[in-house]
């Protein structure tokens, strides 16, 4: 192929990846090193009681902020270095917390809270997908054709469904007096509170999260199954190797490229995990990376924002991923040299 035919299919690719992923990334990573900061300037504020005889007034001290000629607030840029992200790991403090044996104040502090969440989150979720998605394939792969059709459908419809809405209907089923909560308090003859403790609450967005997944891995192994090498499952059939056996020794190997695309996919949209704590509110109890750095660009009573603090959470977590990601790109990358 030539160079300028080449050029030109991937040149737009390029261009939006540049644009919308790149660009965007540097200028966060720049912004981690610097805070912006409001003037404020101080200035002496007198203020009076109302009265008929006599007037009380008293002044005070204010820091007022700068405003230019267009009433703007004037702002001044600072470069600190990794102070952002000190500021966001609180080592000091935790270092603390971990050697007085408390964890409870090392779960305090906002950004090893989360860290704990994200990664228990990420990993609990992980197996259960794929087994999840697995299960579902083989049970599709072993339906009949005239009923193959509704039945991709019907498991499709949880990933259908926006994550956010399925996050809420989840959230209304277990909340208060919901259709389940009732069910299990009839069943058990007791009050339950789903969403009194946190543990509970991260049960519910994991269960949903697999939920809303596992479709999307069961389609994926359902496209793999139709590629395995029926010679070789007759075979086994022939020698006296059971369902397990078979799935085990031949069909598992034969996805486990897919295994691992599933597990990249799912380590990089779980660890960004948010739409669960907006769904379930769970801010009280359990919050993740994501909804962290989201909270930092929250304004305060005074307006202003922790884009700082944001930057240096959202390159956190990218690293985050990036670890996360090493051992599954390399074994595609020794795949890969092994299939050359």
């Amino acid at each position: 192929m030539k160079f300028k035919t080449f050029a030109a299919f991937i040149g737009p690719s390029v261009f939006m990846m540049l644009l919308f992923i790149a660009f965007p990334l540097v200028s966060v990573f720049q912004q981690s090193f610097y805070i912006t900061q409001p003037i404020y300037d101080l200035v002496d504020v007198e203020t009076c009681t109302p009265g008929f005889v006599t007037q009380t007034c008293v002044t005070e001290t204010q820091s007022v902020p700068r405003l230019d000629e267009e009433g703007a607030i004037i702002t001044k840029t600072d470069f600190v270095g990794l102070q952002s992200y000190r500021n966001v790991l609180e080592l000091g403090r935790a270092w603390d917390a971990l050697s007085s044996g408390s964890w409870a104040a090392f779960q305090s502090i906002d950004f090893w809270k989360a860290l704990r969440f994200t990664l228990s989150f990420t990993l609990i979720t992980l197996p259960l997908v794929i087994c999840a998605g697995l299960g579902i394939a083989v049970m599709i792969n072993s339906a009949a054709k005239s009923v193959r059709g509704p039945v991709i459908f019907v498991s499709l419809l949880p990933f259908i469904i926006t994550p956010v809405i399925g996050a809420l209907s989840i959230n209304w089923l277990f909340r208060g007096d919901g259709i389940l909560t009732a069910a299990l308090e009839w069943y058990l003859q007791r009050d339950i509170a789903m969403f009194a403790q946190a543990w509970t609450i991260e049960i519910l967005m994991m269960f949903y999260r697999v939920w809303h997944v596992a479709p999307f891995a069961a389609i994926v192994f359902y496209a793999g199954l139709q590629t395995v090498n029926q010679d070789s499952l007759e075979s086994a059939i022939i020698d006296g190797a059971s369902r397990w056996q078979r799935l085990k020794y031949i069909i598992i190997p034969h996805l486990m490229p897919l295994i691992v695309f599933i597990s990249m996919i799912h380590l990089m949209d779980s660890y960004r995990v948010f739409e669960e704590i907006v769904g379930f509110s769970s801010q009280g109890h359990v919050i993740s990376l994501q909804w962290l750095t989201y909270d930092f660009l929250v304004p305060d009573q005074a307006g202003n924002r922790s884009i700082s603090r944001a930057s240096a959470s959202a390159m956190l977590t990218m690293i985050g991923i990036a670890l996360l990601l090493v051992p599954l790109l390399r074994r595609t990358w020794r795949d890969h040299q092994g299939g050359h």
